[in-house]
C-alpha cells in the first residue's frame, strides 16, 4: 500500500477559465506514478460524478477560482 492515491480525477468546476495550476497538479500527479485524469474547463457537477465513477477514482480535486465554491461543491456532493 501506498500513501498517495492510484487514481485521481482532477477538474475545474464551473465556468472559471484559469487551469494552468489544475494541470500542473494532474502531470506532477502522472509523473510520480498516479494515474491522473484531467477535465478540464467548463464541467458540470454531473460531469464530473459521471466521470468518476466510470474511471473509478480514489480521489477527486476540484479547482475553483471564482468564489462559487460553495453552491458548487454542494451540486457535486449530493
Amino acid at each position: 500500500m501506498t500513501d498517495r492515491p492510484d487514481r485521481v480525477l482532477i477538474s475545474k468546476l464551473g465556468l472559471d477559465g484559469h487551469d494552468r495550476g489544475a494541470r500542473m497538479i494532474a502531470i506532477e500527479l502522472r509523473d510520480r506514478g498516479s494515474k491522473s485524469f484531467f477535465l478540464g474547463t467548463g464541467t458540470t457537477a454531473a460531469d464530473i460524478a459521471a466521470s468518476a465513477s466510470q474511471e473509478d477514482v480514489d480521489v477527486v480535486g476540484i479547482s475553483i477560482l471564482s468564489g462559487a465554491h460553495l453552491p458548487l461543491i454542494g451540486k457535486l456532493v449530493m
